[in-house]
């Protein structure tokens, strides 16, 4: 016997089985028989039906129910809800616009269509739109990381390239660019004076052939040299310059200045020259200098260097210059000067003036120490004190100079007196002449807004160390 899968009730034929399994529940599968509103207990018509079940309550749903097609909680009206946004998912129709149409709601953006096929297509265009979206911003997250990884790429390669120019670039700047050293400078400046007119072949030669001979005994040549200068300064004080109180000098010095061999790098070299030429006219000195009788030339100092280094002074500062100076155009400063004096047993001190101590970036203490260095011992009451003090190797940054006293000026001013080996001999034997109007003295005059370096070194000689001392001060 069939029964109907709806309301139990037996069927007629197989007809109307198949008419009830479609979903299709007339009056007539069951004859004679009223349909019952599943939500009230009335027994109406089949239209009064069909009006009692839209019009009745869903019925609650648990609280906090999910939607189960799109997460979001419906609470209550659960059942509305699911009417309302997924009807066409459940099978059930849209809603009825009035004049037999039915509207479908898409559930993703609220658009209403007649036409389900629309409808679905519509939402396909949303899944690819998102897809696409997705899929989008990956391949855009993944260009981006390639570029900056490019970009941090590319700028490692122009640091790097930067650092090689900054390192080649102070390589040249202090002769350690491999660049030969005195004798290859020497020549190559001649050979540019000859191209130039400025030179005749022939003096090129000569001058060739006693430069060779000067650098075989290790002897400066001594044609930068001009001497007498202290002595004349001592003269012109006592005579001239009336807004001078006092004026300390040191003991006699020979000025050197750079040559075609050196110019540009070897101001440090020269300073010692010049403070070696005072203390080889210093008796004190003689038992320490009985092997340097005469001015060695700039690569004999150089060589003086390194043997000072093997001995086992400043290792540091050996291993700046690969423990090598001989053949290059290396800048030395005090470290050097102090290691080589040091080596040769005379005592001396470095003493470092590292900041500003007065306005406007000017070093007053270092005025005052070097008053304090050449009046000490010499309180006379004289206006020119020509002391027995050697005079001082003065270093800052890119070049030194050769303090060779001081003045204090009537206002208490104080003023040094430095010799630069940059200034030619030309410039330096004016102040040799008799009728000189102490013009010629401004290039050697420096006052306190003069030095305005950020630092200074200085290297001070005072006195002589025993075999002892040296050795310890080598350790």
């Amino acid at each position: 016997m069939l029964v109907c899968d709806g309301c139990g009730q037996p069927l007629s034929s197989e007809a109307a089985a198949a008419a009830a399994a479609a979903g299709r529940h007339p009056r007539r599968t069951h004859p004679g028989r009223q349909p019952r509103c599943p939500l009230r207990a009335a027994a109406p018509g089949c239209d009064e039906l069909r009006r009692q079940v839209e019009a009745a309550p869903p019925e609650p749903g648990p609280a906090g129910a999910e939607c189960p097609l799109c997460g979001k909680a419906a609470g209550r009206e659960l059942e509305a809800h699911v009417r309302a946004r997924h009807g066409r998912l459940l099978g059930a129709p849209g809603t009825d616009t009035g004049n037999g149409e039915q509207l479908y709601e898409c559930p993703m953006c609220s658009l209403t269509c007649t036409n389900i096929q629309i409808l679905e297509e519509h939402v396909d265009l949303h899944l690819e739109e998102q897809g696409f979206s997705e899929g989008g911003n990956i391949r855009d997250l993944e260009l981006a990381q390639r570029l900056q990884m490019e970009e941090d790429k590319w700028q490692r390669s122009e640091e790097e390239k930067r650092e090689r120019e900054e390192f080649k670039k102070l390589q040249r700047q202090y002769g350690l660019d491999n660049s030969g050293g005195y004798k290859q400078q020497f020549l190559k400046n001649m050979e540019r004076e000859v191209d130039r007119g400025r030179m005749q072949p022939f003096e090129y030669h000569k001058r060739k052939a006693e430069m060779m001979e000067c650098l075989a005994f290790g002897i400066d040549d001594g044609k930068t040299k001009t001497s007498g200068v202290i002595e004349a300064l001592c003269k012109y004080y006592q005579n001239e310059n009336k807004d001078v109180r006092r004026v300390w000098l040191s003991t006699g010095v020979d000025h050197f200045h750079s040559s075609l061999g050196d110019r540009g790098w070897g101001c440090g070299y020269r300073n010692f020259q010049m403070l070696l030429s005072s203390l080889l006219q210093n008796s004190l000195y003689n038992d320490c200098l009985k092997d340097t009788t005469l001015i060695p030339s700039i690569p004999k100092i150089q060589s003086m260097i390194e043997d000072a280094w093997r001995e086992g002074f400043d290792p540091h500062g050996a291993s700046h210059f690969n423990n090598r100076l001989h053949g290059s155009k290396a800048w030395i400063g005090a470290s050097e000067i102090y290691s080589l004096l040091t080596s040769l047993r005379i005592k001396c001190q470095i003493i470092d003036f590292h900041k500003p101590t007065g306005p406007m970036g000017t070093h007053p203490r270092l005025f005052e120490w070097v008053l304090r260095y050449y009046s000490t011992d010499n309180e006379g009451g004289a206006k020119v004190v020509c002391t027995s003090k050697p005079p001082i190797y003065l270093q800052h940054q890119g070049h030194s100079r050769t303090v060779v006293g001081i003045e204090e000026k009537k206002n208490k001013t104080l003023c040094l007196l430095l010799f630069d080996p940059g200034c030619p001999s030309q410039e330096m034997q004016k102040l040799l002449k008799q009728n000189s109007d102490g013009t010629s003295l401004k290039l050697l005059q420096k006052f306190v807004g003069s030095l305005k370096k950020k630092q200074y070194q200085i290297v001070a000689v005072d006195g002589v160390l025993s075999l002892e001392e040296k050795a310890a001060a080598g350790q």
